[in-house]
C-alpha cells in the first residue's frame, strides 16, 4: 500500500483552486487530520513536497495512505465544515478541545406576576430575560447571592410560591421581599426586578444613586429602618462590583482569550466580560498533536469554542490566527450580528488579554506540577499491581442504595489530569430480577451496561474512552461477580482490582483482589494507597450523592407529574382548588371539571389516572 508524498501527489490530479475540506486517513481508514483550504489544490499540493515540514506533519504525511475532499461554495463554508468535523471525528493530529460543558446564565423569569431569578444552564426555552454566561455555577451562585440582597427577588419555585402561608427564612434574612404572603405589591416587586436588571445589563451607577438618593430621604424622613435597609442594599451591590475584579471602562461585552504554550502543553484562558462587569474565567487545555504554532493553536480553540455556543460582539486574543476576517465572518452569521475579533496592541483592551495571559501561565505552570506527581502516582500504581504501563484511564465503580431502594450505580473516572469530571457517568439499576440489596449483581447490570455500549460504539478500541484499568469497592465476591460479566462480554484484556477494607474496617488497611491471585495490601505510609483511596472514597461519595439525589426527588415526586397534559399552570390551578395531590385524587369528576384551565376531556384524564392506579 503506498502512503505519504506519493499519495498526496497522485490526489493533486483531481484537484483545483476551490474552497474546501480535506481529510488525511490511514491504512484503516481512520482520520488523521482535517483541514480547510481557500484554495484545495494549493493547499494539498504543500503536502506533497518531500522537505520542509515540521516533525508533526512529517509523521502526518508518513501514515497518509488516502484523502478524501469536500469543495464549499465559500471559505466560511469550509471553516464550519472544519471544525464540525473535528469535533466529530478528533482526528489524532488535530488540537482538540477537550472540555466543552456550556455556561451557566441567570434568567429572569418573566411567566409569572412576581419573577423569580434563579441559575439556568441548557437550551434557553423559558419565558424571560438570560443574563451570562458566566464562567462557572459557582460564579452565578456568588452573584446570585448578592442580588438576593440588594433586590430582594424570590428564588423559589412557582409550586412552593404558591403554597405559602407565611414568608419563609430568606424574608427573615432579608435576602427575599416576600411576595408569596403579600408583603410587597406587584408595582413594587416589579420596580425591584427591574433595578435587577439595569444592573446586569450594566448600569449599576444609576441603580447605586438611585438607592442612595432614596436612603437619604428615607433619612430626613426619620424613616431610620428603612434607610438602613437601603444602606445595607448598597453596600452589598458594592460588594458584588468588588468581587468581581477586573470592571472594564471601555469594553462592555467581550470574551478575552490568552494561550501560553510551554513544554509541548497548552492553556487558553477565557474571561467573559459582559454589562461592563467581569463574569469569571476558566481555563482550558487542549490537546495538541505537537509542534503547533501558538496561530494554530488559537485558530482551532476559537473555531471549537463557539460551535456551540454564541459569541459575544467582540473577541480578543493574545495571538493573532489566520484567516481572522474568515473567522470573523463564521462568528457574525452564528450570531446574527457583527462579531469582531482583534488583537489589542494598547490600551485598557490589551491590559485585559495580559492579565488573562498571565492567569494561563500560572495555570499551566500549576497543572505541570500536578501532571508530574500524578505521573509518579500512576507509575507506582503500575509498578505495585504489575501492570504492563502506568494506565491513562482508570474507571472507579461504587453502588448506593438502602436496602435495595432507589439504587444507583457511579463511575468515576482517573487520567494522567487527575479527575475527567466530564466522564462521570451513573447508572440507574432496573435490573426487575435483582434482589433488592444485591451488591453483586447490581455491578454485574453496571459493568455490563457499560461495556456493552464500548462494544457497540467503539469496538476497534481508537478512542480514548476505553479503560485501562478498573477500581471496584468489594472483596473477592464483587471481583468474581465482574469476572463474569467481563467474560461473558469476551473483555478479558482490562485489568480489575478489588479494593476492601481490612481488618476491623480500618481506612489504611485495606486488601486488593485480583482474579487468581492472593489477596495483597500495601505499606501503611505508601503513597499508592493514598491514590488509591482517594479514587476509592471519591466512587463512594459520587454514588451516594446520585442516590440522595434520587431519593429527596421520588420522595417530594407530585403525582400529577405523571398526568398527560398536566403542565406547571394547570398543576397549579388544581393545587390551589384543592390543596393538595392527595385531595385532587379523590376529587369527583364534576369537580375536576369546575377548575379554571381544566377542560373536561382533561378533568376525565386525570380522574382516570387516579382511579385506575387506585
Amino acid at each position: 500500500m503506498k502512503t505519504g508524498h506519493e499519495v498526496i501527489r497522485d490526489q493533486l490530479r483531481h484537484l483545483d483552486g476551490s474552497p474546501g475540506v480535506y481529510r488525511m486517513l490511514d491504512g484503516e481508514s481512520r482520520v488523521l487530520y482535517v483541514g480547510k483550504a481557500r484554495n484545495l489544490k494549493a493547499r494539498v499540493s504543500s503536502y506533497a513536497r518531500p522537505t520542509g515540514h515540521s516533525p508533526r506533519i512529517a509523521r502526518m504525511i508518513s501514515e497518509t495512505a488516502s484523502m478524501m475532499f469536500l469543495t464549499t461554495s465559500t471559505e466560511t463554508e469550509a471553516l464550519l465544515l472544519e471544525q464540525n468535523l473535528i469535533k466529530q471525528l478528533k482526528p489524532k493530529f488535530n488540537v482538540l478541545l477537550r472540555d466543552d460543558k456550556s455556561f451557566p446564565n441567570i434568567l429572569v423569569a418573566k411567566d409569572h406576576a412576581f419573577p423569580q431569578i434563579k441559575k439556568h444552564r441548557g437550551a434557553k426555552k423559558e419565558k424571560g430575560a438570560y443574563y451570562g454566561p458566566f464562567a462557572s455555577a459557582g460564579a452565578v451562585n456568588r452573584t446570585l447571592n448578592q442580588l438576593q440582597k440588594v433586590f430582594l427577588l424570590r428564588n423559589c419555585t412557582d409550586a412552593t410560591f404558591e403554597t405559602r402561608s407565611r414568608p419563609c427564612l430568606l424574608y427573615q434574612i432579608k435576602r427575599c421581599s416576600a411576595p408569596c404572603v403579600g408583603h410587597i405589591s406587584e408595582a413594587e416587586y416589579g420596580a425591584l426586578v427591574g433595578d435587577a436588571e439595569r444592573f446586569l445589563q450594566g448600569r449599576s451607577t444609576k441603580v447605586q444613586e438611585q438607592l442612595a438618593e432614596q436612603m437619604q430621604e428615607a433619612s430626613e424622613a426619620m424613616e431610620f429602618e428603612r434607610a438602613a435597609a437601603l444602606r445595607d442594599r448598597i453596600r452589598a451591590m458594592t460588594a458584588v462590583q468588588t468581587t468581581q475584579g477586573i470592571n472594564p471602562r471601555s469594553t462592555p461585552e467581550a470574551d478575552v482569550i490568552a494561550l501560553h504554550m510551554e513544554g509541548g502543553q497548552a492553556c487558553v484562558q477565557v474571561f467573559f466580560i459582559r454589562a461592563g462587569q467581569n463574569w469569571g474565567n476558566r481555563d482550558y487545555y487542549p490537546r495538541l498533536g505537537g509542534a503547533e504554532s501558538p496561530a494554530e493553536v488559537l485558530q482551532a480553540f476559537v473555531g471549537q469554542f463557539y460551535s456551540t455556543k454564541e459569541p459575544p460582539r467582540l473577541v480578543l486574543l493574545s495571538d493573532d490566527i489566520e484567516d481572522r476576517e474568515v473567522m470573523e465572518a463564521l462568528l457574525s452569521e452564528a450570531a446574527g450580528r457583527k462579531v469582531e475579533v482583534n488583537v489589542p496592541q494598547r490600551g485598557e483592551k490589551a491590559e485585559l488579554v495580559a492579565g488573562a495571559l498571565r492567569n494561563a501561565r500560572e495555570s499551566l505552570a500549576r497543572k505541570m506540577s500536578e501532571s508530574a506527581a500524578q505521573s509518579k502516582l500512576l507509575k507506582g500504581l503500575a509498578e505495585a499491581f504489575d501492570l504492563a504501563a502506568p494506565p491513562r484511564r482508570i474507571e472507579i465503580y461504587d453502588n448506593s442504595h438502602i436496602q435495595g431502594t432507589n439504587a444507583v450505580g457511579g463511575m468515576v473516572v482517573m487520567g494522567p489530569d487527575g479527575w475527567m469530571k466530564s466522564q462521570y457517568r451513573k447508572y440507574n439499576i432496573k435490573g426487575e430480577e435483582l434482589v433488592p440489596g444485591d451488591d453483586f449483581g447490581m455491578m454485574k447490570e453496571v459493568l455490563s451496561r457499560r461495556f456493552k455500549r464500548l462494544l457497540k460504539e467503539d469496538p476497534d478500541r481508537q478512542s480514548e474512552t476505553w479503560p485501562d484499568l478498573l477500581l471496584i469497592d468489594g472483596g473477592a465476591g464483587q471481583v468474581s461477580a465482574v469476572g463474569e460479566i467481563m467474560a461473558e462480554l469476551g473483555v478479558e484484556d482490562v485489568p480489575f482490582i478489588g479494593v476492601a477494607k481490612g481488618v476491623d474496617r480500618d481506612h489504611g488497611k485495606e486488601e486488593f483482589h485480583r482474579p487468581g491471585q492472593r489477596v495483597m495490601a500495601l505499606r501503611h505510609n505508601d503513597p499508592v494507597l493514598y491514590f488509591v483511596q482517594r479514587m476509592r472514597d471519591e466512587a463512594h461519595r459520587f454514588a451516594i450523592g446520585t442516590h440522595r439525589a434520587k431519593r429527596a426527588k421520588s420522595m417530594v415526586a407530585n403525582p400529577l407529574d405523571e398526568v398527560a397534559g398536566v403542565g406547571a399552570t394547570r398543576k397549579r390551578a388544581l393545587l390551589a382548588h384543592f390543596g393538595s395531590a392527595k385531595a385532587v385524587s379523590r376529587a369527583a369528576l364534576a369537580d375536576l371539571k369546575a377548575v379554571e384551565g381544566v377542560s373536561e376531556g382533561l378533568a376525565q384524564k386525570i380522574y382516570d389516572f387516579f382511579h385506575e392506579k387506585g
